[in-house]
């Protein structure tokens, strides 16, 4: 829910388990307790997309065991196996930071991935105003990070199912040349073209490529995006790490991002879910500001996490 300063506040020294979102001024003056929070001003309600530096988005946990953690470079690797093995865990990452970089490059040869619940969320700041700086917050001791991420690992009782998905409204257009690249990471210069070694950059400029439409990848017939930061001297910038191991086409155009949306979102109106997020591409690019997006609300993120970093993706987690 999004709710004023004061509101969180008084959340916090109820001794609530919170998860927060909002902008970094507001979340290093918040009390300590039961928290961890990240910093972003975009957000998606129930009535529509907000953006706001007064409000900040509240998920409450009913939960009794818990912890909270910071990572650094050194330590991101034990994220997963830190969790508890009948619950799930939030992390949040402050974007383009080493951590960042690295959880997104390493992320799935980490120890119990995908044996355990891991979900979260990269931090970002306001696109429109300049001296931002992407945070997370460990609201059990106060501090601040740009270089760190914060976990809230969560014991689930009663070992009930609990499950992280992701809704991705794009797929692979079976027309588009299969692309595979030579190296990892988030930039390249070359890739493959459907097995012809090709400069990417000049691929995309003679072919007219839509870069708000993100390079799906194919994980065993999942598809996973990846979506473009930029083109600069040649080289092509993105916001998640492409593997050489993976094969990849160009996402399917769509017309209507928000009839798309809450066409898909329809199969979902039961669904309960206990924390969502989605993506700064998918709320700039659909122009969703003040557009109702049904059944899911949350933070709008600069990065999605679903055990991987993924991009232009709605990801939530149920209990069931």
């Amino acid at each position: 829910m999004l709710i004023t300063f004061e509101a969180a506040s008084k959340m916090i020294t109820e001794g609530k388990l919170l998860h927060i979102a909002g902008s970094g001024t507001l979340l290093q003056k918040l009390p300590r307790g039961s928290w961890i929070g990240g910093s972003t001003e975009y957000f998606m309600t129930k009535d529509g997309g907000v953006i706001s530096d007064e409000l900040l988005f509240v998920t409450e946990f009913p939960y009794e065991v818990f912890f909270t953690k910071s990572y650094d470079a050194v330590n991101i690797c034990d994220v997963a196996a830190d969790a508890f093995e009948y619950g799930f865990s939030i992390v949040i990452l402050p974007f383009d930071s080493e951590v960042h970089k690295l959880y997104a490059e390493n992320a799935t040869g980490y120890k119990h991935m995908f044996i355990k619940h891991l979900t979260g969320w990269i931090a970002g700041v306001n696109l429109g105003k300049t001296g931002q700086v992407p945070l997370v917050v460990n609201g059990m001791t106060g501090k601040a990070f740009t270089d760190k991420a914060v976990a809230l690992h969560i014991d689930v009782p009663d070992r009930k199912a609990i499950s992280v998905n992701i809704i991705n409204i794009f797929e692979q257009d079976m027309e588009s040349p299969e692309i595979e690249f030579l190296s990892e990471g988030f930039s390249v210069t070359e890739c493959l073209i459907d097995g012809k070694k090709t400069v990417f950059a000049d691929y995309l400029k003679d072919n007219t490529i839509n870069t708000k439409l993100p390079l799906v990848g194919d994980y065993s017939g999942n598809g996973v995006n990846v979506s473009f930061k930029s083109v600069e001297d040649g080289r092509v910038n993105f916001y998640a790490p492409v593997f050489a191991n993976i094969k990849y086409r160009m996402a399917k155009d769509i017309s209507d991002y928000e009839q798309l949306f809450n066409n898909i979102l329809a199969d979902f109106k039961d669904t309960e879910a206990v924390f969502s997020c989605n993506c700064i591409l998918n709320f700039l690019y659909g122009e969703l500001d003040t557009k109702k997006i049904e059944t899911f609300a949350g933070p709008i993120t600069f990065g999605e996490i679903a055990y991987q970093l993924v991009n232009q993706t709605l990801v939530y987690v149920t209990v069931e």
